[in-house]
């Protein structure tokens, strides 16, 4: 939604009325908002704000990141482990638009998320001033809702409706630019919450019918199976979704955003369907006579061609944004609204069942893709280091208690396919834009979220370097995150591809590294490189106890690759083990 909207706001508000300038207003809105932590840079448009944010330091925590771009996805870290507005702030021109990356990558995850921009005097939009950019020509296409404010007097109303927006609905990110002139400017500020906008409905609502249409293809199915995406995590729907799959007994897949929803050990958790998901979910994909598809938006990674993709099937969508009904698979049935109140609905309206000689064929396939892949993977006879026995040795050392933040690339798709989840929200990745370099500063996002938790970031060796700059945000906020390097000295997943299908042509995807633990070490956090697979094990363990940040470089094999795959645009049925 794009237009402007009129606003409801909240009906109850304690604020009084006080005379402030609009940088202050903009920090008082931000607190009302129950904003305590904010990522950003500092610079000449955006300075007023953060002179008052000097003024409220004991109330919101600025975390001075070493690049905006690391300022975006610290905010989607911090908001995909916690679930609530990550908050991002920068200045004009570059500032703005070193953004656009975290924030493009928040909106085709549905991250709920603020980014709030300075900008040049209102008198000189349009002049090409100095670090002037159209920050909402530029972000009109990656954001939610955008805004630019010219006037003190629009702050609160605006802020208000951006934090609604990004947060209600599908979420995703918000920008709003301010220009300087309203950040000096002097309003009489009261702020009241947004509690709806005439014409934006962010959460259709359900239809009772449509449920029970479901229920009715799902009763008397032989071969039903669920895929879940990350609708499930964002409605807090995991139990609805745990009670389904038990009740019905169905064989249930996930995305790589909807990992975590149900515990990995879960017997009815068949994992992950796509490009390198696992062989069973994919390769029944074209056998199930009901596809439930719930949360997720039939991403081309997900279903292959579409020309083959579960056309034997009937296909159920439980999905909260009607634009993702038909637009890629069509639905026999669809049913809108929030993940939570939909599989509430359908639980009653289902049928025991167990399903058990459908569920034999998965396990078959899973014996053939462990022969053939994982035991390969994780139990390796051969002398170089594998990604997957890396993973295991974390799953063992943290007992699956981990949040796994993953960069993009190799290293991703292992993590996602071996890390043990007990918990939700504890796989945070780079999905539908596949983000370079944002596993880093995310991790500093989640563990700020969630100091409780343990958080390891794992990273290939070139994403790693694309915002290794991030390690002075660690060193300096005392960050306790866990990072750890998978170094096999080539851009991993381009030099796969090049291997499979460029006949062994590795153009531009060899890296020569620097010495990653000198660097660390450069910013006073523990660092250590295992190159040997019997210093493995004592190097994980002693990552896990430390209290502090810990760097843990494991070089692994070179050439090795991340098997089952399904060639792009090939059917999910074509899927390879070798």
């Amino acid at each position: 939604m794009k237009e402007t909207q009129t606003i409801e706001t909240s009906k109850t508000s304690s604020a009084k009325t006080e005379r402030i300038c609009g940088s202050e207003a903009i920090i008082k809105c931000l607190i009302a908002e129950g904003v305590d932590l904010l990522y950003g840079y500092p610079g000449g448009a955006i300075m007023p704000v953060y002179d008052e944010l000097y003024k409220y330091r004991d109330q919101i925590h600025h975390v001075l990141t070493r690049h905006e771009q690391g300022a975006a996805h610290a905010a989607q870290g911090f908001a995909r482990i916690s679930g609530r507005v990550g908050v991002a702030m920068a200045t004009s021109g570059p500032g703005a638009t070193n953004l656009i990356t975290g924030i493009a990558d928040a909106q085709i995850d549905s991250t709920p998320m603020v980014c709030i921009t300075g900008q040049v005097f209102s008198n000189l939009l349009g002049t090409d001033a100095f670090q002037e950019t159209d920050i909402i020509g530029i972000s009109t296409p990656v954001t939610k809702w955008n805004h630019q404010v010219t006037k003190a007097s629009e702050i609160p109303e605006v802020l208000a409706k951006a934090f609604y927006i990004a947060k209600s609905g599908r979420p995703g990110p918000v920008l709003i630019d301010i220009t300087k002139d309203a950040q000096f400017g002097e309003i009489d500020f009261k702020y009241e919450k947004c509690t709806g906008i005439r014409s934006y409905i962010p959460t259709p609502k359900m239809n009772i019918e449509s449920v029970k249409a479901a229920a009715e293809l799902i009763n008397v199915a032989k071969k039903p199976m669920i895929v879940w995406g990350q609708g499930v995590i964002l409605g807090k729907a995991e139990e609805e979704l745990k009670a389904v799959i038990e009740k019905a007994g169905i064989p249930a897949a996930w995305t790589i955003m909807g990992a975590s929803a149900i515990p990995t050990s879960h017997p009815l958790n068949i994992g992950m369907v796509g490009m390198h998901g696992n062989y069973a979910p994919n390769k029944l994909t074209n056998e199930c006579d009901v596809l439930i598809a719930i949360g997720m938006r039939f991403d081309d990674r997900v279903t292959g061609s579409l020309d083959t993709y579960a056309k034997q099937a009937k296909v159920i969508h439980f999905e909260i944004d009607p634009s993702e009904i038909n637009k890629n698979v069509h639905a026999d049935v669809a049913v809108l609204g929030n993940s939570k109140d939909s599989l509430t609905a359908l639980i009653p309206l289902l049928n025991e069942n167990s399903h058990e000689a459908w569920h034999q064929k998965f396990k078959d396939l899973y014996a053939t893709e462990f022969e053939k892949v994982i035991k390969n993977d994780l139990h390796p006879t051969k002398e170089g280091l594998t990604m997957g026995e890396v993973l295991k040795e974390i799953n063992i050392q943290s007992e699956g208690n981990a949040a796994i933040v993953s960069d993009v690339g190799q290293h991703q798709m292992i993590a996602c396919r071996y890390s043990e989840f007990n918990k939700t929200k504890s796989n945070i990745t780079s999905g539908g834009l596949g983000t370079m370099g944002f596993a880093l500063p995310a991790a500093i996002g989640a563990k700020m979220a969630a100091p409780e938790r343990e958080v390891v970031a794992i990273i290939g060796d070139g994403g790693f370097q694309m915002n290794i700059q991030e390690l002075g945000t660690i060193f300096q906020q005392k960050v306790p995150v866990k990072i750890v390097v998978l170094n096999n000295e080539f851009l991993g997943m381009v030099r796969q591809w090049q291997q499979l299908f460029f006949d062994k042509r590795y153009a531009s995807t060899e890296m020569t590294n620097p010495n990653f633990v000198a660097i660390v070490e450069g910013y006073h956090i523990e660092a250590k490189r295992v190159t040997k697979r019997e210093e493995l094990a004592d190097a994980v363990k002693e990552m896990i106890a430390s209290k502090e940040s810990y760097f843990l470089e494991v070089c692994v094999e070179k050439e090795g690759n991340v098997f089952p795959m399904i060639p792009a645009g090939s059917s999910v049925s074509e899927i390879r083990l070798s």
